[in-house]
Formats: C-alpha cells, sequence, structure tokens
C-alpha cells in the first residue's frame, strides 16, 4: 500500500472515530455558548483578549477570532491530546498494532503516516472552531467589513483570508503537541495515560510561563507563542513572534518525533 493510500485511509479512522467526532461537534458548539453568552451579558467582557471580545458586539465575525483564542489553551490541545495520546497506545492496547507493523510497512512510515492524521486533525479542528464562530456571529450580531487592530478596514474576503491563517497556526501549535503526545503514545499500553499524560504538557507549560521568575525559560515553553492571534490582525502582519512561533513548534516536532522513532523502532512489540 502507497504511503498516501495509507495516510488516507488512517485519516479516516481518525475522522470517523465516535469519539473524535463528538471532540468535533464540542469545539463546533463551543462558540455558539461564547456567542450566546455576550449576546446575553450585559457588562464588559474581560478574560484574554478583552477588546476582541468587545468588538464581537459591533462585528459578529470577530466571534471566529475570540473562540479561537479562548478555545486555544485548554479545549483545543485536549482534543490534540486525545488523538495523539491514543495513535500508538490505542494500537498496542487493541492488540492491532502487531499486525499493523508484521505488513511490510516500515515503522518509521507507520509513525510519519500517524502523525500526519494528527496534524490534519488539528487543522481540521481549528477551522471548524473558526468556521463555526464566524457563522454564529453572523447570526447573532450585525457584520460588515472588518476594522483590524492597527486602524485599518478589510472586507469579507480579507477577513476569511486572515481567519484561515490563524486557524493554519494554531493547527501548527496543535501540530507541536501531536509529536509529544506520539511521542509517550510509544511510551505504554494503556491510551489514557498517553491522553492524560499528554494533556498536562501544556497545561504545566502555561503555568511555568505565568512565573515572572521564569521568565529566562518563557520563550522555550511550547505555549508561549500559542496566542499571539492578535498579529494576524494588524496590517501589516506581525511577523517575528508568529515565525518565533513556527519554529518552536518545528523544533519541538523534530526532537519528539525522532524520539518516538527511536522508542518505535527498538520497541519488542508483544500486543
Amino acid at each position: 500500500m502507497s504511503t498516501s493510500s495509507l495516510t488516507a485511509s488512517e485519516l479516516g479512522l481518525v475522522l470517523r472515530r465516535r469519539r473524535n467526532l463528538i471532540l468535533l461537534v464540542v469545539l463546533a458548539a463551543a462558540p455558539l455558548i461564547i456567542g450566546l453568552a455576550l449576546r446575553l451579558s450585559t457588562g464588559e467582557p474581560r478574560g484574554p483578549n478583552p477588546g476582541l471580545l468587545a468588538e464581537v458586539a459591533s462585528n459578529g465575525l470577530f466571534l471566529g477570532f475570540s473562540a479561537l483564542i479562548l478555545l486555544t489553551p485548554f479545549f483545543m490541545p485536549l482534543t490534540m491530546a486525545v488523538v495523539s495520546g491514543d495513535a500508538i497506545a490505542g494500537e498496542s492496547a487493541g492488540g492491532t498494532l502487531r499486525y499493523l507493523l508484521t505488513v511490510p510497512v516500515a515503522r518509521g512510515r507507520v509513525l510519519a503516516v500517524k502523525y500526519t492524521s494528527c496534524v490534519v486533525f488539528g487543522l481540521v479542528a481549528a477551522v471548524i472552531v473558526v468556521a463555526s464562530g464566524m457563522i454564529v456571529g453572523a447570526l447573532l450580531f450585525p457584520v460588515g467589513d472588518v476594522t483590524l487592530l492597527s486602524g485599518q478596514t478589510v472586507g469579507f474576503t480579507g477577513t476569511v483570508g486572515r481567519a484561515l491563517l490563524m486557524a493554519s497556526y494554531a493547527a501548527v501549535m496543535l501540530a507541536g503537541l501531536a509529536a509529544i503526545g506520539m511521542f509517550i503514545s510509544t511510551l505504554t499500553e494503556v491510551p489514557a495515560t498517553a491522553m492524560a499524560t499528554t494533556a498536562a504538557v501544556p497545561v504545566v507549560a502555561q503555568i511555568l510561563g505565568a512565573i515572572p521568575q521564569l521568565s529566562g525559560l518563557h520563550p522555550w515553553l511550547l505555549t508561549d507563542t500559542w496566542r499571539v492571534y492578535g498579529d494576524f490582525l494588524r496590517e501589516p502582519m506581525m511577523l517575528e513572534t508568529i515565525q518565533r512561533g513556527l519554529l518552536t513548534q518545528a523544533a519541538y516536532a523534530v526532537i519528539f518525533l525522532s524520539l518516538a522513532w527511536a522508542r518505535l523502532t527498538t520497541r519488542d512489540v508483544t500486543s
């Protein structure tokens, strides 16, 4: 079987799995809950980037941006932790890993296919959040040209383009976590353990990022550049932090995929 066919088959399994579909439905419903809360609220928005939340009332398209920002710290990483943590450990627990590796498919190829499926799933999740937010925002609030944080105005096409860029950036941020989840998944035959451990990684990273005394460590943390979405809403876009975020996630992906490959290729698969 070719790599593309193997990837398509794996991605189909990931996207059709009931647990993963439920996670996507929850992500799609979250903007609706946020939108209704803003619609019914009479107070000033609070939390991360309250300015963007305040803009939702005057332009519903901002709900897509705001939903992505609000879901990035916990819910989207939790989704990726479930998918990536189950990638290898789930096969092992189900007794299918040994059969998968007995066919003429290199273990490194299996790892690449599994990781690619996780990354695509992360992109699908991010696009769903943004699209759901914009649709719900358009139904609950007025819509029109979007005024960027730098003062310029862009039309619907420009707004959708920036939304897709933000969703792609979110997918790359999740790709770094997916690599960690893949590595952890090779260490255990219990999927729940791999999922829980992977989900704890961004939580710990964000706690460390909130401690001023560890400021020297902050640029190296997985989550340090996870929520710089405001940089996409300027003209021109502020690329310095965005580029640093992309490089950071690439470094995490290289390191932990290498560790996952080393573990999987030397592992004695018994189940």
